[in-house]
């Protein structure tokens, strides 16, 4: 137990407290002096984070968000009797909490969160009788009594006794202490994302103002206490991602001040309150993977400020078209996978925000309404595996933002719609298993951002459209087997480079297989199956190696596939002439479709670069003429007095203001006087050979940042050209590299799972910015752990352009390698051309190693051999981080296996077959948005 000196002043206290943090820098106000008054300098008021009465009484103390390391063990609470507010949210605050925080009587607002505390809650913070807000949320505290709050035989008996009495207490049988009730003032309890267990107390049956309870993410058990139904001031109640079992307090339908209700992940069963949304407040609602059975909630029909709906895998009953009203609000709604009938009801298309509409897995009947199709904001529409029937309005055209349509498995009828084709941003179509009839239309190669197209098991007719070869993005798939399609195979769909898989099995087809489909190396499985083809199947490593099955039931195809019977041995027959002739045909077609292209954007792109290399110059020759009046060059800034203030700052780059260093040079720490902190990049030379690096380095990082501005790209302030001493200007930030984090185990344990894929995707947006907002395209070309940096909040900058490139689309962009052992992509290693599939590689790598904790190094070649082989699924449990607890939510288990497939999809040996980053982080923005990320 910390000893603590009795009757210390409140200045005394926090000096002693300060003394145990290691940054000491937020403290520099922290002075004592002889004068103690209220308006004294070194008065405790005047210091930062502190608020005084005007008594000079401390009544706030308010250090959130400043990266501090320490414990509150060494806090002296008895020297603050008139403290109102204690805010330490967002730190790195480890150990305990004391149980001395009980002398803080007269404190409202307690703020705690999102620190590394562990054990169990004092029973002593049951004195707090006047808190309102209690915040201890995105800890890791437990149930469970740490050793270290006993003391030991040799200290005082008295409170040895004492502590052995509270052993036998019953509130520690769970997490909360019984005694909680005595707080009735509490508005907010806050106890989310953190290691709770046991059962709610009965004792919270008090807290008759309680408006927020937020025990979401933890292990609590038991069902919900009836209580809670009866604590009519509740607005916000989240329980979702626990344990909790049994039927839910049909109460809970009176809390009419409702606009929160989360009880998604959990083992409810029974009916949802059918008055859960009585007073018409609610805007978020989730009771998803959940065993709820019943009608829907009846008030969901007059629930006009809806916002968000999660009811998925559920087994809720009742008619679709009379369970639900008009939302103006409504942005998203999942009622997939329950055992809802009815019909689709024109009021959806009167939800204008609607952006996400899921209700897949259900008994739903009649036609898809047009005014659905019609929605302006719909991202994703998935109504597969219901009882649809009608045809596929023309309307479907109008959804400019659809990027996901899902219709498979239902008694769709009529065409495909000529519509389609305007929906220039779908990157998933699955129309498979309807009765769709008619030819595909060629409309459909418009569709250029496809990614997968499934089409099969439908009445589709007719030869496959040679339009499909437009679909370049096309990756997935492409299946268009048990259909009648006649013909020949189009040699166009030899363009579609980045298709993994390729199923035209279960048709009329005619014909040879087109020697330009041996051409897509990127192919993981093929069938031609049940066909009428004919000839010799194209030689190839990728054919070589699909088994014999996937060319069977068909006319004559032979070739030298194990299995199959070989080609006639002479010197050319009537079919091998034809046959020849075709390839030739086609591949004069596929070169002059693909050179004609690269003509056009050839030239477009040489005009843009002359535009771009004249700014340039611009820029060059003014920074010369400006090199001689200003020794700095800032953004927002005086450059000569900052320079002068860097140079006081830093005591002219002294060691001691060193954080980092790499091949080029060292990175201090500047705090300038109007407060701001920056970090100062010194480059430094040895040898001419060396001298020429750093400079070319420096050209290559200020010419990339000095064009780009991204939330997830670290902010460029300026740069100095003194030729003895050149440096570059950045937001300093101040958790430092990801790499260090990661390497520690606190570190480490600060990323939980929804931080490290915050991470993730951070970098991927950045990485999407560079390679699709930027003309021309902007290459980083050294993605690695040691150069995302994390800001306070640990959200992903990258940083370190001294080797970026902007790639120019009038050379072959042949480059020396650059970058870090184990993040460069394999292809470099022989055809020293960089493009952006070079960055997806380092990011794939990157991704893998922030989820692992660590490099994948090793684990490399079977996540190669996984790229190409469907059996070898990664499973996160066999690779995530051992040093977090293995995520409990199933959700999160699903983000985490995405991130992973993402990842590993992206270390494909072939560049070609790699995703682009535009693809990965919309990919991700999906995910996120189904999901919360």
């Amino acid at each position: 137990m910390k000893d603590f000196v009795a009757g210390q002043t409140e200045a005394e206290a926090l000096l002693t407290w300060k003394q145990t943090f290691q940054n000491q820098s937020f403290f520099t106000s922290w002075v004592l002096s002889q004068n103690l008054n209220p308006s004294s300098n070194s008065s405790p008021c005047r210091w930062r984070g502190i608020a005084c009465n005007d008594k000079g009484q401390v009544t706030n103390i308010t250090l959130s968000s400043q990266g501090l390391k320490g414990t509150l063990e060494a806090l002296n609470f008895s020297s603050f009797p008139h403290l109102i507010g204690l805010d330490l949210k967002l730190n790195h605050l480890s150990g305990i909490i004391p149980s001395s925080i009980g002398m803080i009587s007269r404190v409202k607002f307690l703020d705690l969160s999102t620190n590394d505390l562990n054990g169990a809650i004092p029973l002593s913070l049951s004195n707090l009788t006047l808190v309102e807000e209690l915040d201890l949320s995105r800890n890791n505290l437990t149930g469970q009594i740490p050793r270290s709050l006993f003391p030991t035989e040799q200290s005082n008996t008295g409170l040895i006794a004492i502590q052995r009495l509270l052993l036998q207490d019953t509130s520690l049988d769970g997490p909360i202490p019984s005694t909680i009730g005595n707080c009735k003032n509490l508005s907010l309890i806050a106890f989310d994302r953190s290691q709770f267990s046991g059962h709610i107390p009965a004792s919270m049956a008090n807290l008759s103002k309680l408006s927020v309870l937020r025990l979401n993410e933890n292990y609590f058990s038991g069902p919900i206490p009836s209580f809670i139904g009866r604590l009519s001031k509740l607005t916000d109640l989240r329980l979702f991602i626990n344990q909790f079992s049994g039927p839910l307090p049909q109460d809970i339908g009176n809390l009419s001040s409702l606009t929160v209700l989360h009880l998604a992940e959990n083992s409810f069963v029974g009916v949802l309150p059918p008055q859960v949304c009585n007073g018409g407040k609610l805007v978020n609602f989730s009771a998803a993977y959940n065993n709820f059975t019943g009608p829907m909630p009846i008030s969901l029909q007059n629930c006009p400020n809806l916002f968000r709906v999660r009811l998925e895998y559920n087994q809720l009953t009742g008619d679709l078209d009379q369970a639900f009203g008009v939302y103006p609000n409504l942005s998203y709604i999942d009622l997939s996978y329950n055992q809802l009938g009815g019909e689709l009801s024109e009021n959806w298309g009167r939800s204008r925000n609607l952006s996400v509409l899921r209700v897949a897995g259900n008994s739903v009947r009649g036609e898809i309404p047009s005014s659905i199709l019609k929605l302006p904001n719909l991202v994703v529409l998935d109504l597969s595996s219901n009882s649809l029937h009608g045809k596929i309005a023309s309307e479907v055209g109008r959804g400019s933002k659809l990027l996901v349509l899902y219709l498979q498995n239902n008694m769709l009828s009529g065409k495909i719609p000529v519509q389609v084709g305007k929906l220039d941003g779908l990157q998933y179509l699955d129309l498979s298993n309807n009765s769709l009839r008619g030819s595909i239309p060629p409309e459909i190669g418009m569709c250029s951002n496809l990614l997968s197209l499934n089409l099969s098991n439908n009445m589709l007719m007719n030869q496959i459209p040679e339009e499909i070869g437009q679909l370049r993005h096309l990756q997935l798939f492409l299946d268009l087997s048990y259909n009648s399609f006649t013909g020949e195979i189009p040699p166009e769909l030899g363009q579609l480079r980045n298709l993994q898989s390729l199923n035209i099995s279960y048709n009329n087809l005619t014909g040879t297989i087109p020697a330009s489909l041996a051409l897509i190396t990127s192919l993981q499985s093929v069938n031609f199956s049940h066909n009428q083809l004919e000839g010799a199947v194209p030689e190839s490593s990728a054919f070589s190696s699909f088994p014999h099955q996937v060319f069977s039931h068909n006319k004559d195809l032979c070739g030298k596939i194990q299995g199959m019977k070989p080609c006639e041995s002479k010197s050319r027959s009537n079919v091998q002439a034809r046959r020849h002739k075709n390839r030739v045909t086609m591949i004069l077609v596929v070169c002059l479709s693909s050179i004609l292209p690269f003509l056009l954007v050839a030239t477009c792109s040489t005009m843009l670069c002359k535009r771009y290399r004249k700014k340039r110059c611009k820029q060059e020759q003014m920074q010369k003429t400006n090199r001689s009046e200003s020794k700095l060059t800032a953004l927002n800034y005086e450059g000569k007095l900052l320079y002068k203030d860097i140079i006081q700052t830093t005591n002219n780059f002294d060691s001691k203001y060193c954080i980092g260093f790499g091949a080029y040079g060292r990175v201090y720490k500047a705090e300038i006087p109007n407060g701001q902190v920056l970090a100062v990049k010194k480059l430094h030379s040895g040898t001419k050979e060396k001298a020429a690096l750093v400079a070319r380095s420096f050209v290559s990082e200020v010419t990339a940042l000095t064009e780009i501005r991204h939330r997830n790209i670290v902010k460029f302030y300026g740069f100095c050209l003194q030729e003895d001493m050149p440096f570059l200007l950045y937001e300093y930030m101040e958790r430092g590299s990801l790499a260090e984090v990661l390497s520690s185990n606190e570190g480490a344990q600060e990323l939980d799972w929804g931080k490290r894929l915050w991470i993730i995707k951070g970098v991927a947006d950045a990485l999407a910015y560079m390679h699709h907002s930027c003309l021309p395209p902007l290459v980083h070309r050294d993605i690695s752990s040691k150069n995302i940096l994390l800001c306070s909040q640990l959200e992903a900058h990258v940083a370190d352009f001294g080797t970026a490139k902007f790639l120019n689309p009038d050379s072959s962009n042949w480059t020396k390698p650059a970058g870090t052992y184990g993040y460069i992509a394999p292809e470099l290693a022989y055809t020293m051309v960089v493009t952006e599939k070079c960055d997806v590689y380092s990011f794939g790598i990157l991704a893998l190693e922030v989820v692992m904790g660590a490099h994948p190094q090793e684990q490399i070649m079977k996540l190669h051999s996984s790229v190409s082989n469907d059996h070898e699924k990664i499973q996160p449990k066999d690779i995530l981080d051992s040093r977090l607890a293995y995520p409990m939510s199933k959700k999160l288990i699903h983000q985490l296996e995405f991130f992973i497939e993402m990842a590993v999809f992206c270390l494909n040996v072939d560049p070609q077959s790699r995703p682009n980053m535009n693809h990965v982080s919309q990919m991700f923005d999906i995910k996120c948005m189904e999901n919360d990320c």
